[in-house]
């Protein structure tokens, strides 16, 4: 197994700017070194999935080998988005892990329908947060095969 994951990159969408600052911190604290991009809703999601408007330029908008979902983000929520990622045979076998505040057993059931990879919920604290991701870099990045 290869364990050299340096090059997968890690988008994350997240509507609330604090949320993303604090998971940028936390990958940091345990350094993790993979590059970690951000949009804040789910219609630049698919424009940086898709390369359109702002994110035509590859060297600043790499293709993620890895995404984290947030469900609740204005203009196009989590779910949509998942859906239409999951429909598109170019975007389909990219892993989506649905990182949300959502404790909901149908936002649960329906992410896995849609084809999430993976359902998180939330923690509160830095320390949670960073606890989660430290298991989350672990199987990620250690035990499990990401395509290329």
């Amino acid at each position: 197994m290869s364990k050299d994951r340096k090059g997968i990159v890690i988008l994350m969408a997240e509507d609330d700017e604090d949320y993303y600052q604090v998971a940028r911190e936390a990958f940091e604290q345990f350094r993790v070194v993979n590059e970690l991009h951000h949009v804040a809703d789910g219609e630049d999601l698919m424009d940086y999935l898709l390369r359109r408007g702002k994110y035509t330029d590859p060297s600043t908008s790499p293709h993620p080998g890895l995404i984290f979902l947030d469900i609740n983000m204005p203009r196009k929520n989590g779910l949509e988005a998942l859906k239409e990622i999951k429909a598109n045979p170019q975007l389909a076998h990219i892993p989506v892990v649905m990182l949300t505040i959502s404790r909901d057993d149908k936002d649960i059931l329906l992410s896995y329908q849609l084809g999430a990879s993976s359902f998180i919920t939330k923690p509160f604290s830095f320390n949670g947060l960073v606890e989660v991701l430290k298991i989350f870099r672990q199987y990620w990045f250690e035990i499990v095969e990401l395509p290329k």
